[in-house]
């Protein structure tokens, strides 16, 4: 009887680094920037920075449950590591799974929004061909797809360098509004950024996709959480670097009302046309997509191999070594939520959904180190890190919802 095929184990530090940085970038702030603008105003960096803050807290909790248990499907697997309730990391595994395709959606959307800067194609048109294609990519082959997004990932960093040198020259002048940028202590102030903190945590969604390449990485217990850790501090530097620069460059109503907004930040600082910047910003978004599809993709195999879902989608293609019914499923997915739903609802989705799994996997971390203590073979931190990042995720989790 042949060997069933298995999951290829042949991505390292640089290929997952660059695979975190291409679904947090490329989601994030090619897209959302108006959009957190326009809750936040001039506060949309302190936004920034309040969900970087909200991010890292979780970020460290699933460095060390993912180098305790590195498995695709790796929140599911927390879960029931930690409560032994087999609905309930069936549950979770389906939240990720639902997060990954409606954010791949939301991305889908902003792609329209560059794509418009070129051809006056029609949404459904444009969506339908694109989500095609970004299925195709993912069914070819993890190292295939995931070298094709790092070498993305780094044209759209190239792409952000642009901005900044477009508009460096305005950090000049943020002494003077700086007063402007940080929010008072009133209720009033406080409860702006932290709704806009709330949106702009979609742009840092990214990190937790790692765990769910668990099977197919190098080491994983050693270089799954050294990958994480990169990907949340190259991404904080630089989306509050653009950030600082959008509501210093260009009047906020015009920022907040642009389809492609970095698009707009090139254009009135240079008076040149964005014609690359515009490329860039279509892979960039695209980018996200694919890794999200990737990553979905990973967490219905990881249920089905644990026997949650029809054995179906555990299958592996002997040629491809991918999921290819599992990807097929989540390239349906993606594509009726896309065509059904706008940018920032699906956007909002993503976060309180995101939020929810993120407050479940934290409190996993604490009753694994209450029963089981802490571990010194693998990657640890202090209790209080998943303490805190249940905290502010079930906090944030309550604006979002009720406010």
């Amino acid at each position: 009887m042949p060997e069933k095929p298995e999951l290829k184990r042949s991505l390292s530090l640089p290929m997952l680094a660059l695979y975190g940085l291409g679904t947090t970038i490329g989601a994030g702030i090619y897209s959302l920037i108006g959009e957190v603008t326009n809750i936040a105003g001039m506060q949309a960096p302190a936004a920034f920075l309040m969900a970087a803050i909200m991010a890292s807290l979780t970020a460290f909790s699933f460095a060390e449950l993912a180098s305790r248990f590195p498995r695709s499907a790796g929140e599911a697997f927390y879960i029931q590591k930690a409560f032994e309730l087999k609905w309930l990391s069936l549950v979770i595994g389906l939240m990720v799974v639902f997060a990954g395709v409606v954010s791949a959606a939301a991305i889908a959307n902003a792609f329209v929004g560059y794509l418009h800067e070129f051809l006056d194609v029609s949404r459904v048109t444009a969506i339908i061909l694109i989500i095609g294609l970004l299925g195709i990519v993912a069914a070819w082959g993890i190292s295939e797809s995931v070298i094709a997004a790092g070498v993305v990932t780094i044209i759209e960093i190239g792409g952000l360098c642009m901005v900044i040198w477009a508009g460096g020259d305005e950090l000049t002048r943020l002494p003077e509004v700086l007063p402007q940028m940080v929010p008072s202590l009133e209720w009033g102030s406080l409860s702006v950024v932290m709704a806009g903190a709330v949106l702009a945590f979609f742009a840092f969604i990214g990190f937790e996709d790692l765990v769910n390449v668990a099977e197919e990485t190098k080491n994983p217990a050693k270089v799954l959480p050294m990958a994480i850790v990169i990907t949340l501090v190259v991404t904080t530097v630089i989306y509050v670097l653009i950030s600082v620069i959008a509501v210093l460059a260009v009047p906020l109503d015009q920022l907040t009302s642009h389809e492609a907004p970095l698009v707009l930040i090139y254009e009135s600082k240079t008076g040149q046309s964005a014609y690359i910047l515009s490329m860039i910003g279509i892979i960039a978004v695209l980018n996200g997509a694919l890794i999200q599809i990737i990553m979905a993709s990973r967490v219905l195999y990881g249920l089905a191999s644990q026997r949650m879902l029809p054995g179906i989608l555990a299958t592996v293609n002997a040629r491809t070594r991918t999921p290819v019914y599992a990807t097929g499923m989540v390239v349906g997915v993606v594509l009726v939520l896309a065509l059904g739903f706008g940018l920032a609802g699906l956007a909002q989705t993503t976060s309180l959904i995101t939020l929810a799994i993120f407050a479940l996997v934290n409190g996993a971390l604490i009753r694994i180190r209450l029963r089981d203590g802490r571990s010194f073979k693998t990657v640890s931190y202090p209790l209080a890190v998943p303490i805190l990042g249940l905290l502010v995720s079930l906090g944030f989790l309550a604006i979002g919802i009720f406010g």
